[in-house]
């Protein structure tokens, strides 16, 4: 078979497969904004949308960023994060946002909040932003 039939095959099967992530079950249309870091009120800003499928990106109380979220619900599993590399009075807010959401395991979503977690318990809890 002709490598540009096999390439055509894995590229419709890609396009075609259902979006098994947290972003099909709650996650897709809103900014959440988050309201808690483990367990105490987060006095910074910070968002976190899933703006296309197998991404999530948004802003930390610095910078802006986006990574990606390819494992299905209700897992959750943030890829290396990206990040603009701006400096501000938050930077320790923002680094304790980047490291809760990259131990973020669990996912789901309750009314109007975003809950990810791991075996510990929760880390961030974020609200849907008006």
């Amino acid at each position: 078979m002709p490598s540009h039939v096999i390439l055509a095959v894995i590229l419709m099967l890609t396009v075609f497969q259902r979006d098994e992530t947290l972003r099909s079950y709650g996650g897709a249309g809103t900014e959440w904004q988050l309201a808690e870091i483990n367990g105490a009120p987060f006095n910074a800003t910070a968002t976190l949308r899933f703006p296309s499928r197998n991404v999530i990106a948004g802003s930390a109380p610095c910078n802006s960023y986006r990574s990606t979220n390819t494992v299905p619900f209700p897992w959750f599993e943030a890829g290396p994060i990206a990040a603009t590399r701006m400096a501000c009075p938050d930077l320790a807010a923002e680094a304790a946002f980047f490291e809760a959401l990259d131990a973020a395991t669990i996912g789901k979503v309750v009314e109007d909040r975003l809950i990810l977690s791991n075996d510990e318990g929760d880390l961030l809890i974020f609200t849907a932003a008006d």
